[in-house]
């Protein structure tokens, strides 16, 4: 686009934001709008190549191309977040997607800082519908970093370690960002769903909660929480997914402001538990023990007791008639 079709996409962009209700207390929210026109999130595809499902999402079209409503984006933008934030807090975790070129550094770089998991080399089929069997080799890769850690290719053939080598490598590039997934992930991020349609088809298939960048080309209706943007350029996905990065943050923080306020309260709770669970234990326990004292006593009294007279004359008697 020419700089004159820039400049006036800007204006307009401006003139409307401006005319909202809240247009005037919101001074950094039109920062952040330059921001995003900045990094390019604006551009869509050829107007050949659009989806009619997303022409809610385009505000005009200039020189062939379309032109991405970056108000709307910004709404999806914060929704979008907002989710993730929530899902962090709640313990679960995300998977970031994204295998394009453009797109794997920044995947790479965002996953890391946020200390999620990643995919940026291939989408192997059955990462989710087959996970067990994924699980498998992600387990042999763990296997051969810890031979690998003792000296064991050392003790191989150069061949035979080169063989180990390029295998480890290998499996490093396919799983490296997934090495410690244990469970499935509670949503799923992805750049390019055109491009990773079989990771949208499994994650439907298992009722995984999809966040993506939607270009101009793409189906929104495939996807849980849209995110209108340009997936082709370097700095509109870098901006995009560092946003991602930025809400799982914010969720972590907030995870960890519930665990260190939730342990007194449960502190209390068991410590209530334990003071009633210990009560009817020693009215159980205090009345055997009363009764075995009370018969114990009644024996000793029973057998204290002095024998009849008249028992004893009744035994002598016969006797001496028998001996006289």
């Amino acid at each position: 686009m020419d700089p004159i079709g820039v400049s006036f996409f800007l204006d307009r962009l401006e003139v409307k934001f401006m005319a909202s209700p809240t247009g005037r207390e919101t001074t950094q929210d039109t920062l952040t709008m330059k921001s995003l026109l900045e990094a390019g999130l604006h551009f869509g595809h050829q107007t050949q190549r659009w989806h009619p499902r997303m022409k809610q999402y385009i505000f005009a079209q200039r020189n062939g191309i379309h032109i991405i409503d970056l108000q709307q984006s910004m709404s999806l933008l914060e929704r979008a977040s907002a989710f993730v934030s929530d899902l962090v807090a709640n313990g679960q975790t995300i998977l970031f997607v994204g295998t394009k070129r453009q797109a794997q550094d920044s995947i790479e770089l965002a996953a890391t800082r946020c200390e999620m998991f990643y995919i940026k080399n291939r989408w192997l089929g059955g990462m989710l519908t087959n996970f067990s069997t994924i699980q498998k080799r992600i387990d042999y890769l763990i296997n051969l970093e810890a031979e690998k850690d003792k000296g064991l290719f050392n003790v191989l053939t150069k061949k035979e370690g080169l063989k180990k080598q390029e295998e480890l490598d290998r499996l490093n590039r396919n799983f490296g960002g997934v090495k410690h997934m244990k469970n499935m992930p509670g949503a799923i991020f992805i750049v390019d769903i055109g491009l990773e349609n079989i990771a949208v088809l499994e994650a439907r298939k298992m009722n995984i909660p999809i966040v993506a960048m939607v270009d101009t080309d793409c189906d929104p209706d495939l996807v849980d929480y849209p995110i209108a943007a340009n997936d082709d350029a370097i700095r509109s996905i870098s901006l995009t997914v560092n946003c991602m990065a930025d809400a799982v943050i914010e969720g972590m923080a907030r995870r960890e402001q519930q665990l260190e306020s939730h342990p007194a309260t449960d502190a209390a709770d068991n410590e209530h538990d334990n003071m009633e669970d210990d009560q009817p234990t020693a009215e159980f326990n205090a009345e055997p023990l009363m009764d075995d004292h009370d018969k114990t006593t009644n024996t000793v009294v029973e057998t204290d007791e002095p024998v009849p007279a008249e028992n004893v004359d009744n035994n002598v008697a016969p006797n001496n008639e028998e001996s006289n």
